[in-house]
């Protein structure tokens, strides 16, 4: 049977966050019904909803919940009722990728992610007076209080017996383990390695964390923000450049000794500040793009000065396998070692706005709404 729940719905790009009784579909096979405990507050709802991207409207978006397991479908095997499960992004589960452990480049990624709000059958999840609303983001939508989640975006956590809140891991689903996966996944660092982070939000500390955890001896983090590189430096930075003050390329040509950096991570999404992490690599540098600009932007790159071993790299979703990656990080937060609290600051559902406005103007590094 289909559930009624409250929901906070985007009427239409550029429209705030309004909360709004909405209908649930009855869970499909592959689906189960959350109880949603908690939901991160990321950049990619942000631009959605600002009309960024051709995700329908209205709709409700949401992609970092965490919840308890109410009901599952048929076909859902792994997760029971009251089992709590983080929440992230979904895939087929029958591409090659998806085979090959790299479910974060399905060949179905982007429209049963990011702007179809359907289910791959064309079938609507969530309604609204009997109107279908956008819905089935990241496989779940999760900006309400209760979800209905693909079985490929449930990932089973054991917090029971715990103090380890569900608020405090569910920027898991997306933005720390991006910033996580760009650093293990991708740059691997080696003994003695550097890694700059370009820009020092959720996804970039995350990726200063990550790099703390690595043989990498120098951990450079950039923001123009004087707190947020001071708490870099606190996550595991060994040094920072404030861009607004520096130079980048005089600071980081200072910092490595003139070898330029072994990996970076740009978070910004400034296709400027792209250009200029590429070419303050060093020889055999790989920069990995996690931010993302508006689609269609380009950057020029001077085509010798890559001849060098030089790689770019794009990176979606830290090019993780959810069900081994995510407990992994959810054991790393039990024990101290990802200090992810330091990042978090919580909200009530119902003051979702207010949560948007913090982050849009820098308050807030990550926002999480409780419910």
């Amino acid at each position: 049977m289909s559930i009624t729940t409250r929901a906070a719905v985007v009427e239409s790009g550029g429209a705030p966050f309004t909360l709004s009784d909405v209908v649930l579909d009855e869970p499909g096979p592959h689906e189960a019904v959350v109880r949603m405990v908690a939901a991160g507050l990321c950049h990619t709802d942000l631009g959605v909803a600002s009309g960024g991207l051709p995700f329908p409207l209205p709709g409700v978006l949401g992609h970092e919940g965490a919840g308890v397991v109410e009901a599952v479908g048929s076909a859902v095997t792994g997760v029971a009722p009251g089992d709590h499960v983080i929440l992230s992004f979904t895939s087929c589960g029958e591409c090659r990728n998806c085979h090959g452990g790299h479910p974060a480049y399905c060949t179905t990624w982007l429209p049963l992610n990011l702007i179809g709000g359907r289910r791959a059958d064309g079938s609507g999840t969530i309604s609204r007076a009997g109107e279908p609303l956008g819905g089935h983001f990241f496989g779940q939508s999760s900006f309400a209080e209760r979800a209905l989640v693909d079985r490929r975006s449930l990932v089973k956590v054991d917090v029971t017996g715990d103090d380890l809140p569900l608020a405090s891991l569910a920027p898991l689903g997306c933005g720390v383990q991006t910033g996580v996966g760009a650093v293990w996944n991708v740059l691997k660092p080696r003994t003695g390695s550097t890694v700059v982070v370009l820009g020092a939000g959720a996804v970039g500390l995350s990726a200063v964390m990550a790099a703390a955890l690595t043989p990498a001896t120098t951990i450079i983090a950039v923001d123009r923000v004087g707190e947020r590189l001071q708490l870099a430096l606190e996550l595991g930075a060994t040094h920072t450049v404030d861009a607004g003050e520096e130079d980048l390329a005089a600071a980081l040509a200072d910092i490595t000794g003139g070898q330029g950096a072994d990996g970076i991570v740009e978070t910004t999404g400034n296709a400027g500040v792209l250009r200029q992490g590429v070419d303050a690599l060093g020889a055999r540098g790989t920069l990995v793009i996690v931010g993302a600009p508006p689609f269609g932007t380009e950057v020029a790159l001077d085509v010798n000065g890559m001849l060098g071993g030089k790689q770019v790299v794009g990176l979606t979703l830290g090019d993780s396998e959810t069900q081994t990656f995510i407990p992994a990080l959810v054991q790393l937060v039990r024990d101290g070692r990802l200090p992810l609290h330091r990042l978090i600051s919580t909200y009530p559902f119902a003051d979702i706005e207010q949560a948007v406005r913090d982050m849009r103007a820098g308050k807030a590094i990550k926002p999480v709404l409780t419910f």
